[in-house]
């Protein structure tokens, strides 16, 4: 089981007050606990709900590709999409939709045990703190072999492979890439630091 929690107001609220945005909300998997009242909550508050589609299995790349087909007019009209879900979710939405910026409207929280196993090509390592809003939808730490988040090593190759993995694709090379497609590239510089706060993965969604 996953759980996720709604990110800070603060962080959200400017980009759910825009009309230039749509909405996605899973509500599919019973192995992620999702904080729907509290999202509804805040969608209403905002006057988002008719900007605000609810599907289920956002994990699932061929069910999303259809969810997406299905408002494909709807999305021709938006400048970004946010999607409340756990961080896979926001990852298979972003993948399907290179071209538009998918924001994560929630944190996904480590807890411990075992986590099952994963038929999905991206992962979500729990870090209780998403970063997809920052890199173009494509996880830092799970695309990256050594989990960087301020950009990539020295022994990238000129291939763009990991050096770790020969034949893996290099993660920051992805995130560049999809931030140049989107004209985000700049976000690099204006977030050009970023400090993992590994106490997150230790509590979890504990509170002290």
């Amino acid at each position: 089981m996953l759980i996720t929690k709604l990110k800070e107001k603060e962080k959200i609220v400017s980009v759910l007050n825009s009309r230039n945005v749509f909405i996605f909300k899973c509500f599919g998997c019973k192995e992620v606990y999702l904080p729907e009242e509290e999202i509804d909550l805040l969608l209403t508050e905002l006057k988002c709900m008719d900007r605000t589609v609810g599907v289920d299995y956002l994990c699932r790349e061929e069910f999303v590709e259809r969810y997406l087909e299905r408002y494909k007019e709807r999305l021709e009209k938006v400048g970004k999409v946010v999607v409340f879900s756990c961080g896979v979710g926001v990852q298979v939405v972003a993948k399907l939709i290179p071209d538009i910026p998918v924001i994560p409207g929630c944190d996904t929280h480590y807890i411990n045990g075992f986590q099952g196993l994963k038929a999905q090509d991206v992962d979500c390592q729990q870090c209780g703190e998403c970063w997809l809003n920052l890199t173009g939808g494509i996880c830092p730490i799970t695309s990256c072999s050594k989990s960087l988040l301020n950009g990539p090593c020295g022994g990238a190759n000129k291939d763009g492979k990991c050096e770790v993995s020969k034949n893996m694709d290099c993660g920051w090379v992805l995130i560049y890439k999809r931030l140049k497609l989107l004209n985000e590239d700049e976000i690099l510089k204006r977030h050009p630091v970023n400090i993992r706060n590994y106490k997150l993965i230790i509590t979890g969604n504990k509170k002290e």
